[in-house]
């Protein structure tokens, strides 16, 4: 099983979204069904033990996507062991998980993966959670592409 950690400040909006997702992409996809894990994580306590930010979870249901259990919790030493793949959504969230993590070839970020590589805007503060959806979707689409094409899975 490939784990992935998605990982963003709070573990409410961007990371709780991409683990939703990517859990529904992998469910639908019979090349990544039962071949790949996806979980999340914050890098700062302020949310610990928080749901998803209900707009996060609403754009989700409007989208089709179920909302998986989820629970705020902190990036951990140790996920360095249990995740193949740690994936931040911007130099901020990158930053804070080197400082937790130390440095490893597995923390990266999710849109790198893609043609243009940037950060995923954060919608806690935008309030434009459309945008946020569409960035991951292109992340993770790309994502799971390179994966499969480097045989990773």
């Amino acid at each position: 099983m490939f784990n992935i950690l998605f990982v963003c400040h709070g573990n409410i909006c961007r990371s709780a979204m991409a683990e939703s997702m990517a859990a529904y992409m992998i469910a639908e996809d019979k090349r990544l069904s039962g071949k790949v894990a996806a979980a999340s994580a914050a890098t700062h306590p302020d949310e610990l033990g928080n749901p998803p930010y209900f707009a996060a979870a609403e754009k989700l249901r409007r989208e089709g996507i179920p909302l998986v259990p989820h629970r705020a919790r902190l990036l951990e030493p140790k996920d360095l062991e249990k995740f193949d793949l740690i994936v931040g959504m911007d130099g901020e969230n990158l930053r804070h998980m080197r400082r937790i993590l130390g440095p490893s070839e597995k923390i990266c970020l999710l849109l790198d993966f893609t043609a243009r590589p940037r950060a995923i805007a954060d919608p806690w503060y935008t309030g434009d959670f459309d945008a946020t959806f569409s960035d991951l979707r292109e992340g993770l689409s790309a994502l799971f592409s390179c994966l499969l094409r480097e045989g990773r899975l």
